[in-house]
């Protein structure tokens, strides 16, 4: 076996690899926004809804390291 033979094997299944994976992560994203997980249009309105006194995207609470220096 050549090393232009295995070079093409391998090429073969790297791009096999990287479409599975691909796939994988669409489905990934599909369900996340699905179960209500993350809204990811909202997220993809970051950068054209950029001023100020915008709302923040995720209202949840601070993290904990914040409340611990809020409480100080």
């Amino acid at each position: 076996m050549e090393i232009r033979e295995l070079q093409g094997y391998a090429s073969f299944f790297m791009t096999i690899f990287l479409v599975v994976m691909l796939y994988w992560y669409i489905v990934y994203l599909y369900r996340s926004e699905k179960k209500g997980e993350k809204d990811y249009e909202k997220l993809g309105n970051i950068a054209l809804d950029d001023e100020i006194d915008s709302p923040p995207i995720n209202t949840s609470d601070p993290l904990p390291s914040e409340n611990k220096e809020q409480n100080k």
